[in-house]
């Protein structure tokens, strides 16, 4: 069991809607639970009376309920959810459209600038009505090639009110990175804008924009909003409109909100690509609404008093995960940027300034933060501030201390671990549960998820894969272009048949909580022992010689190999004694089959678009195998230093 580095007090516990709902269940149920072990055993033992609970007490708008909650929860994939049910996305997500603020923006390098409800009401009404009167119609596709910024918000929430089905990469993808994606689902219909800001520096995206469009034939009108200049030139942006041209001009317009079925498409959500073309998973309005309301309402703790922040790109899952925020009515802090510019405290003074209550980030973010000697708690007044999740990768214990230590010591730390898949979480927050160091609080509420051993059987207190063993409203209906299925099987079904295999390793302890070891498919087996990726970052990270690391195994001499790839912090050098440095950290603090047989320098680690190490990508490279489409990495070029290393042939 981890330190336990939190509780919140009887006072907290009781304000919380976690705890209102399950005095909700037991007045509906006649139950008598009393914490959150027992309201989620319940959740997942009675999974159709948990999602019609939750429906209930989330009021969820919907003109025609449904029939039936789901037909079969052993039924994977392939149960269907909410049969019967007419709603709207848009419309729970528009249900607020007062004065109270919606949106707050705050670019690098800009002043702040906000919205409220009903602007953003007014804003999507304009939108709407010129994308209906542009032919757009339910099951069209829309894009946006858009920075985080209200526009992207907007489109969105205009197409899907119509009954498009909204897809989106951040503006930071390249010309094969976009086509990629949008060459297969071929929308009608793309924002963007004309650039944005990253380090000081302004970069200009209408230029990819025009060689996109080159090969993307089946878009016929681009919305161009101004970001970075007042007044872009888009004459050379086939098919191109200014957003306040675009946008009607007519006053007190309406929202139409088309009434769709339940499971009508939404979003168009990608893998990440990096072993052919990206896989585009298609999800749905109800799936998707009640798993971030449940997630943000209940898991979060989200009301309509808070200010929540998450530093992300719109071309990340955390994206719509965010947005769905406005169902609850609270303030969405919006950035875009570098997080460490003009310097690394950035976005704590932007905290301090938003009064921002609920502070969403990545574990690799508050690693670097860590690593800069960043020290929030002392420069900036975070007093507003009770929540701080983070995802991405797992958080190392360290990393759980230093929030504790060095930015907040009475908040509620969530880590939490999902995936684009799924556009939600397995495991994250509980507002009544304490937190443990290193461990994510528990499993979601509704989501039957185990750890599977080797033989297919589900272990406490051992490591093993992440599995879903019952259906849950978020998965995807199907993928793209995948008529029989086959692909979407591939993806989750093939290891253990009518279960969902998530492909993350991973223990879950006596008292219920999380702790992920890293991919499965990345999994370490020196001597046949199975060691998770991250129990060697945990230990390497919070060494400030190094910048960055990446460990694969290495196939040799009929056995496994750990091979540790650093890079070297600013003003360092990889010298023996920092060799014996590292192993000696290791060795103390995982065990001695945790070492590293080498460790090598390298100038830089792969990554995907969405920011994931691709250790996958490195352990084929080394091998002389190819990397089928390095266009899904964020620094392609990182990977070609990989296939030269001669000391991988030393022993």
């Amino acid at each position: 069991m981890g330190k336990l580095l939190w509780r919140p007090g009887e006072d907290r516990v009781k304000a919380s809607a976690m705890y209102s709902f399950m005095q909700f269940v037991n007045e509906r149920f006649g139950r008598d639970f009393q914490d959150y072990d027992a309201l989620y055993h319940w959740s997942v033992d009675a999974i159709p009376d948990f999602w019609a609970s939750l429906w209930e007490f989330a009021d969820i708008i919907a003109p025609k309920p449904y029939d039936r909650v789901v037909d079969d929860v052993t039924k994977m994939p392939g149960a269907e959810w909410f049969s019967g049910a007419r709603l709207n996305f848009a419309e729970n997500l528009l249900r607020y459209r007062d004065d109270r603020t919606a949106l707050i923006f705050k670019g690098e390098g800009r002043p702040s600038v906000k919205m409220t409800y009903a602007q953003l009401f007014d804003e999507v009404a304009r939108v709407a009505h010129s994308l209906k009167e542009a032919g757009i119609t339910p099951g069209d596709r829309v894009v946006g090639f858009m920075p985080n910024m209200p526009q992207a918000i907007i489109a969105m929430l205009a197409a899907v009110s119509l009954g498009a089905v909204w897809s989106s990469c951040s503006p930071d993808f390249g010309i094969k990175g976009v086509l990629d994606r949008f060459g297969q689902i071929k929308p009608r219909a793309l924002f963007t804008a004309d650039g944005y800001f990253f380090k000081g520096k302004r970069i200009d995206s209408l230029g990819r924009i025009a060689d996109i469009l080159k090969s993307l034939s089946s878009v016929e009108k681009v919305v161009v909003v101004p970001y970075t200049r007042e007044h872009p030139e888009i004459a050379h942006v086939p098919k191109s409109i200014h957003y306040a041209d675009f946008k009607s001009g007519k006053d007190h317009l309406d929202i139409v909100f088309e009434p769709l079925p339940a499971g009508h498409p939404l979003y168009i959500m990608y893998s990440s690509g990096t072993t052919g073309l990206p896989k585009c998973m298609v999800q749905s309005a109800a799936g998707i609404l009640v798993q971030h309301v449940k997630e943000l309402m209940l898991h979060t703790d989200l009301k309509r008093e808070d200010t929540i922040f998450y530093f992300t790109t719109c071309g990340w899952m955390m994206w719509n995960w965010l947005t769905s925020s406005l169902s609850q009515g609270a303030a969405l802090v919006l950035f875009d940027g570098n997080p460490f510019h003009p310097h690394p405290g950035a976005l704590w003074e932007m905290a301090q300034e938003e009064k921002i209550t609920v502070f969403g980030t990545s574990a690799g973010y508050l690693s670097a933060l860590q690593n800069a000697g960043v020290k929030p708690k002392e420069e900036y007044d975070l007093s507003p501030l009770r929540a701080i999740l983070s995802t991405g990768s797992p958080l190392s214990v360290e990393g759980f201390e230093f929030v504790y230590r060095d930015i907040k010591t009475d908040l509620q730390l969530a880590s939490i671990s999902g995936g684009t898949d799924l556009n939600g979480c397995f495991a994250l927050g509980n507002p009544m549960g304490p937190v443990y160091a290193g461990e994510l609080q528990c499993r979601g509420l509704g989501m039957k998820v185990e750890a599977f051993d080797e033989t297919g059987k589900p272990v406490i207190g051992r490591q093993g894969e992440l599995v879903c063993t019952a259906a849950f409203p978020s998965m995807p209906i199907y993928f793209w272009d995948d008529p029989d299925g086959k692909k979407y099987h591939r993806a989750y079904f093939d290891v253990f048949p009518g279960v969902w295999r998530h492909g993350d390793y991973i223990e879950i302890t006596e008292h219920g909580g999380v702790v992920i070891y890293g991919r499965s498919d990345a999994t370490l087996n020196p001597g046949g022992v199975r060691i998770g990726t991250a129990e060697i970052y945990r230990q390497v990270e919070q060494l400030e010689e190094i910048e960055d690391s990446l460990v694969v195994g290495h196939n040799w001499k009929n056995d496994v190999r750990v091979i540790l790839f650093v890079k070297i912090a600013p003003e360092y050098t990889l010298t023996d004694t920092l060799k014996e440095k590292i192993r000696q950290t290791i060795r103390a603090n995982a065990s001695p089959r945790h070492v590293p047989a080498k460790i090598l320098e390298v100038p830089d680690i792969p990554y995907t678009l969405n920011m994931k190490k691709v250790e996958l990508a490195v352990k084929k490279t080394i091998h002389g195998q190819p990397v089928l489409n390095k266009d899904a990495l964020r620094n392609p070029e990182a990977l070609d230093y990989y296939a030269e290393l001669k000391e991988l042939q030393e022993d």
